[in-house]
Order: structure tokens, then C-alpha cells, then sequence
């Protein structure tokens, strides 16, 4: 009798620890150290559980963000900087890093998510001003895009290659001096050569890359500019017929990489002219 008892204690016992706590099972890789995930949160009654995606490859509405939100804090608590390539996403971690992809024009670049947001409709993302100007959408305010994640800011982008541009009437100006300037307002039109996202230094521009300040109706306003960054690059004014109407584009002349195009760029934005862009010719 004893010894049956025994064999059933036994048993018990095995049974008792077959059904004790075990390991939890993850199933997904951790975030980078720095890197927030954070928790399900609730938003105008909408629930969004943010989570580390490396696959995520999305295609919906894009917006951007500007002066309105400029040196506020973002949701993983960095400045937000308007003038910076950086975007929001309900989900994705911060900080990580999208491709975006312009669908109508075919421009990428690399942005980094570092906000919460938007949360207006069934918007995608909403990427910073610079973001949307590189884009080519910031006059529209939304367009529909491609958002995949990538795994850091060195990641490759397209460059949208507009086609054979028209002939246009060129010449040398040399600043003048006047007294009465116009209140600059660069001329931004769709056939102006297109902006490339210059991030990645291994990407080579078919052509000349210039950063280009901007393009006045006004020779007196294209020579005061020219003065203000000439100390920058070496600095060129030509005038031009865009859409039927004179203007005076201003520009760094050919620089020899996207790295120091970027760099010139900066300089420029500093002074702030903050619709120069990186060009190719």
C-alpha cells in the first residue's frame, strides 16, 4: 500500500511541475538601445499600438508639418525642426528610419521619425516642411507616398530625373546697387530643376549640382542675395525665361559631391533663406 502511495506522490509531483511558470516566448527583436516603442495609446478615440517593424512597407496619404509646430518638443522629446528631414508615424519607433516615396513624381529620401502623428483621416505620415519641399508636394499639402522602413540614414534613395529641360535664354549679370529693394519672394514653379534629397554621399547626380538660393523677378533683390551668401561658395546670377516671365536665378556654382552640396545647403538655410535647395543641371 505504501509503496502505491509513493508512485502516486511521484507522479503528482511531475505533473505539478510540467504545469509550473515558463519562459515568455518574444516574438519579435528588441529596439536598438535609445530607441522608444512605447505603449498602445488612444487618440480621438482611435487605439494605435506602436511596434519595432524592420518589414514595414505601407503606401497612403502623406501631410507635413511646419512653422506652427517649429522648436516644440516631439513625442520622444527632441526640438522639432521644421527646416529638418524628419517625420511622425502613428507606430513606427522613435527614433527609426523611412524611405518615403513620392508616387507622383517618383522623389525619394530618407527621413527620421521622431514624432507621433497625424492623426487626421487615414494619413499615413506627416513629414517635416523640408521634407514635403524635397518631396515636391509642399504647395499641394498632401500626396500619396510609399513609407518603408530602412535601417538607418545612409539607406538609398531615387533621385527623379525631370526631362529635357527647354532652352533658355542665358547671360552674366553683375550686381547693382539700388536703394528700394523688393520683400524677397523666391519664384517656385514646378518646371524648376528638381531637388534632390541629398543624403546619401554615394549617390553621383547626372550633371552639374548647384544649390540654388532662388529666382527673383528683381535684379536689385538677386544682387542683395548674392551679397548676403557670397561668402558661402562661388556665387552666380543668370537670368531666365520661366513660363513666359524674366527672373533671376541665384546659385552656388558646381559643386563636386551631394556631401558638400549639403553642407553649402546648410550655410544657406542658416542665413535663412530657407527655399534654397540642392539642384543638378
Amino acid at each position: 500500500m505504501k509503496f502505491y502511495r509513493l508512485i502516486c506522490i511521484l507522479v503528482l509531483s511531475a505533473v505539478i511541475s510540467a504545469c509550473g511558470p515558463t519562459e515568455d516566448i518574444q516574438t519579435s527583436a528588441p529596439p536598438a538601445p535609445g530607441v522608444k516603442v512605447g505603449n498602445p495609446y488612444k487618440i480621438a478615440g482611435k487605439w494605435y499600438t506602436p511596434e519595432t517593424n524592420p518589414t514595414y512597407n505601407q503606401v497612403g496619404i502623406a501631410s507635413w508639418y511646419g512653422a506652427d509646430f517649429h522648436n516644440k518638443k516631439t513625442a520622444n522629446g527632441e526640438t522639432f525642426n521644421m527646416n529638418a528631414l524628419s517625420a511622425a508615424h502613428t507606430t513606427l519607433p522613435m527614433p527609426s528610419y523611412v524611405r518615403v516615396t513620392n508616387l507622383d513624381n517618383k522623389r525619394s529620401l530618407i527621413l527620421r521619425v521622431n514624432d507621433r502623428g497625424p492623426f487626421v483621416g487615414n494619413r499615413l505620415i506627416d513629414v517635416s516642411r523640408r521634407g514635403a519641399q524635397l518631396l515636391g508636394f509642399e504647395k499641394r499639402g498632401t500626396t500619396r507616398v510609399r513609407v518603408e522602413a530602412v535601417s538607418g540614414p545612409d539607406a538609398p534613395v531615387q533621385i527623379a530625373r525631370s526631362a529635357t529641360p527647354p532652352p533658355i535664354e542665358k547671360q552674366e549679370v553683375a550686381p547693382v546697387a539700388v536703394e528700394i529693394l523688393e520683400i524677397l519672394n523666391p519664384v517656385q514653379t514646378q518646371t524648376e530643376p528638381v531637388q534632390m534629397a541629398a543624403l546619401n554621399p554615394a549617390i553621383n547626380a547626372d550633371g552639374d549640382i548647384y544649390v540654388q538660393v532662388g529666382a527673383y523677378s528683381k535684379i536689385g533683390s538677386a544682387s542683395r542675395v548674392m551679397t548676403d551668401v557670397g561668402h558661402v561658395g562661388e556665387i552666380g546670377m543668370e537670368s531666365i525665361i520661366l513660363n513666359g516671365r524674366k527672373l533671376y536665378r541665384v546659385r552656388v556654382r558646381p559643386l563636386n559631391t551631394t556631401t558638400l552640396a549639403n553642407a553649402t545647403l546648410q550655410q544657406i538655410l542658416k542665413l535663412g533663406h530657407n527655399t534654397a535647395k540642392v539642384v543638378f543641371d
